[in-house]
């Protein structure tokens, strides 16, 4: 059986609530948990220390025991100090897409066109 410590939605409609909890990982995001290890409340401002709350004992009993954070749990452990997040990197992330790449070749395309023309002594339209 894996363990993820993982987030559990609540509140009303338009005003989430989260709670911080160690369930199975087959188990629903909503359904059955284990225990209860946290919470977390984004309605509150960033530097409101309520906003997420954590018990550290028992969050460093169950990575003990092998239950794996996820990635929006592994932040809030990283910056209590309880947990390593590892920095990412995609560098192609930034790059453009096929698509974007060819209109960027048309357009290129388009300007030594218009520079060849004008050059000639034609009009550029």
């Amino acid at each position: 059986m894996s363990l993820k410590i993982r987030l559990t939605r609540g509140g009303a409609k338009k005003r989430p609530y989260y709670r911080i909890v160690v369930a199975d990982a087959r188990a629903p995001r909503d359904g059955r948990f284990i225990d209860k290890v946290g919470s977390y409340d984004p309605m509150k401002s960033k530097d409101d220390p309520s906003r997420v709350v954590l018990e550290a004992e028992k969050i460093q009993d169950w990575l003990t025991k092998g239950a794996q954070p996820t990635d929006r749990v592994l932040r809030f452990l990283d910056a209590a100090g309880l947990a390593k997040r590892p920095a990412r990197n995609n560098p192609n992330k930034a790059k453009p897409g096929e698509k974007a790449t060819e209109r960027a070749e048309n357009k290129a395309k388009m300007a030594e066109l218009k520079a060849a023309v004008v050059e000639v002594g034609g009009s550029a339209e």
